[in-house]
């Protein structure tokens, strides 16, 4: 009796642990299996020097890939998100950066010498600020329109000094997006929590992206673009 006893015990003590894991694992400062669009809740901001930065694992020859600043349009078109009415600026207080032509091809070439073993993979970044005027000051004055990748933890992230953020991954397809909310230190909530509510819901609605590589070769689809297709899927280039 007294052996199963002990049995029954460190069963229950094995399951409490399984499940204290489990529930340890989900973060909410990294959204990569969440399926659902985080609410006020999960925004959960710290200091840009603790907060998780842009992740390559084993593959350094990311880190010299370029990414480049998105105009308004192609956010946009990157988040199939509608035009917006009158022309009017979407997402003023937002700034992202999408792939170089340089970094599609290269990750091209890649794959093929490493024969598939090198990443297929491209990052897209989108920061959204505070505040517009706080985009503007940060943004403009700072921040360059093309940078390598290697970079962006260093002069993007760890580089707001006096800054909070708040940072959400989403995996989908070949691209990988990296959402951080940025407010300065010391601030109560998020001003332009909305936009970043429908960005996220944007980022979490859309399909996987296919491999954008392939669609250099096409003329007609040499920007961010799905128009052209009956069945319109998310794509970049």
């Amino acid at each position: 009796m007294e052996e199963k006893e002990k049995k029954i015990k460190i069963s229950k003590s094995n399951t409490t642990t399984t499940n204290h894991k489990k529930q340890k694992h989900q973060h909410p400062n990294d959204q990569t299996t969440k399926t659902t669009p985080p609410t006020s809740s999960d925004f959960s901001f710290k200091p840009s020097s603790d907060v998780k930065g842009v992740r390559f694992g084993g593959q350094f020859i990311v880190k010299s890939f370029t990414i480049r600043r998105a105009r308004p349009p192609e956010i946009l078109q990157l988040l199939s998100f509608p035009p917006t009415k009158h022309n009017k600026t979407p997402f003023p207080s937002t700034v992202a950066y999408l792939p170089t032509n340089f970094t599609i091809l290269a990750h091209h070439a890649w794959h093929t010498l490493t024969l598939g073993l090198g990443t297929k993979k491209s990052k897209v970044l989108l920061f959204v600020f505070e505040s517009e005027a706080m985009r503007s000051a940060t943004v403009d004055p700072l921040w360059p329109t093309e940078i390598p990748l290697g970079e962006v933890n260093k002069r993007f992230i760890r580089g707001l000094a006096g800054s909070e953020m708040a940072r959400f991954k989403f995996r989908k397809g070949c691209l990988t997006f990296y959402v951080y909310a940025v407010r300065r230190v010391g601030s109560l909530g998020f001003s332009c929590a909305e936009d970043l509510r429908t960005i996220l819901q944007s980022v979490v609605a859309l399909k996987d992206f296919l491999d954008h590589t392939a669609m250099l070769a096409l003329p007609n689809q040499r920007s961010i673009n799905y128009a052209n297709s009956p069945h319109p899927v998310a794509m970049a280039h």
